[in-house]
């Protein structure tokens, strides 16, 4: 099985962080979160989102943004951010990714970008749309990563319980 990284940098909307959560839990993505959180994890917004799969959650939780980076030496790493000139679409994702995420109300810190400029990727929309969802871009980010993996250990089939195809 691939080992894909979903990180969350200082997440402020608890349903937000319980849909990602829940599309981790689905694709047995790892999720990592980066403190502070707008929110406590015990939020019954963020159970409510991802309720029934917190069992098949791997969460890790960092104190800061140079804790993260300390534990992950060897991970390849992909900021997603408006800001970027390179579409998710055009790199290639691998064993070790990492898809960094910021928080909804500002992203991730303009330094962080510009120390890895050619590692930061956008999910493109039109000129006029400020960004989407937290939890839209992350799923959009983890299924064209999953997809280029060829979607590693996924059921891929599905079957109608009252008939055959």
């Amino acid at each position: 099985m691939s080992e894909l990284n979903i990180v969350l940098v200082e997440p402020e909307i608890p349903q937000n962080t319980g849909n990602i959560a829940r599309t981790c839990a689905a694709t047995g993505a790892r999720l990592h979160i980066v403190k502070p959180m707008g929110f406590a994890i015990d939020d019954k917004k963020l159970k409510r989102a991802g309720l029934d799969y917190w069992y098949l959650l791997d969460l890790t939780y960092y104190e800061n943004i140079n804790d993260f980076f300390e534990k992950n030496k060897d991970g390849k790493f992909f900021f997603f951010t408006t800001k970027a000139q390179r579409t998710h679409s055009d790199v290639e994702y691998t064993d070790k990714s990492f898809l960094i995420f910021g928080k909804e109300t500002k992203g991730l810190p303009e330094e962080l970008l510009l120390e890895h400029p050619e590692e930061c990727v956008r999910i493109p929309m039109i000129d006029d749309a400020r960004s989407l969802n937290l939890s839209n871009a992350v799923a959009i980010g983890t299924y064209e990563a999953l997809r280029q993996m060829g979607y590693p250990a996924l059921q891929n089939k599905g079957h109608l319980h009252n008939y055959r195809w």
